[in-house]
């Protein structure tokens, strides 16, 4: 009579642990459905906001840019009247045709303005300038060539020194990564008031690497090229980030007089900022996910391992 309790008590172990045994299936169903839910939330979230973005940026552009193009699209007609009415031995058709040969010689790079004179676009530092512009991809479009040995040698050039320029700048990004990694765990770090030394270490890192490619040289630009700060900040930006509208490009202007090597010292700028800002917006783009990823459970079996604490080594290894 006294080993009765006992063995009842150790029965009902058994059948709790049974029952849990037997539910434990079902809960970790639910939480996989759950985590699966957070994932589509997550990448819908993601897709939305980008398509938000863009249509914003659409809705800015239109309203800051229209009405400029309007009354540039006047001004150049009312000119072209102006032009037609001045020199009445030309008549329209000819004057149209006259702006269709300006127009043709400017897609193939030859500035219409001043003479033949004009520096050529396809010197040894041009020429260079150019081979850098399609090896990283920018592509400004102000210039192109023109014969079909031309084309098919660009083809060639592009083909096979693209990915050299692609391992070459990943070769680079390495010398950098180690010190934008660090920086990227000290804004993080700084959540928890840790690291404050290094934070402050690679937000200067951060300054001097923006004041050597983004901020001095607008002002050697504006200098040489006659452009205002903003416009050479602009296209300092707007080329390191392999954008190349193609609107500002350095050494085209026919009125000035530039030192034979100063294209060539600007595509070694590109090369190397293009570095520096690529690992700048990868790193921004790390913190944005940092910040808005969802947390999910810890140790499940659907790929979604625990979360551990970031440090500087895991960070450097793109972890």
């Amino acid at each position: 009579m006294l080993l009765s309790p006992p063995v009842e008590v150790s029965s009902q172990k058994q059948v709790l642990r049974k029952e849990c045994a037997s539910h434990l299936p079902a809960l970790m169903s639910m939480a996989r459905l759950q985590i699966r839910r957070v994932k589509l939330s997550w990448t819908g979230l993601l897709i939305l906001g980008h398509f938000i973005y863009l249509l914003g940026g659409a809705t800015v552009f239109q309203f800051l840019e229209r009405e400029a193009e309007n009354k540039n699209r006047q001004h150049f007609q009312l000119e072209k009247l102006h032009f037609l009415a001045n020199y009445s031995c030309l008549d329209k058709p000819a004057l149209e045709e006259f702006v269709k040969v300006i127009l043709q010689a400017w897609e193939k790079g030859v500035n219409p303005s001043g003479n033949s004179t004009n520096p050529s676009n396809w010197d040894f530092s041009s020429s260079f300038f150019f081979a850098g512009t399609v090896v990283t991809t920018i592509g400004y479009g102000n210039l192109s060539p023109s014969t079909g040995s031309g084309q098919v040698f660009c083809v060639l050039y592009a083909l096979f020194g693209i990915p050299l320029n692609l391992a070459f700048l990943n070769h680079l990004s390495t010398c950098l990564s180690l010190h934008l990694g660090r920086l990227e765990w000290g804004i993080i770090s700084m959540r928890h008031q840790k690291n404050t030394k290094d934070f402050l270490l690679m937000v200067t890192f951060l300054v001097l690497g923006t004041m050597l490619f983004l901020v001095l040289p607008p002002v050697l630009f504006s200098h040489v090229e006659g452009w205002t700060y903003g416009e050479s900040f602009y296209y300092a930006f707007i080329t390191l980030s392999t954008i190349g509208f193609g609107d500002y490009v350095i050494g085209t202007n026919p009125q000035k007089h530039y030192i034979c090597v100063y294209r060539s010292l600007a595509g070694i700028w590109v090369i190397v900022g293009l570095v520096w800002l690529a690992l700048l917006l990868h790193t921004g783009g790390r913190l944005l996910q940092q910040a808005f990823r969802p947390a999910h459970p810890a140790g499940d079996q659907e790929g979604f391992p625990a979360k551990q604490e970031e440090g500087p080594e895991a960070v450097q290894c793109g972890v």
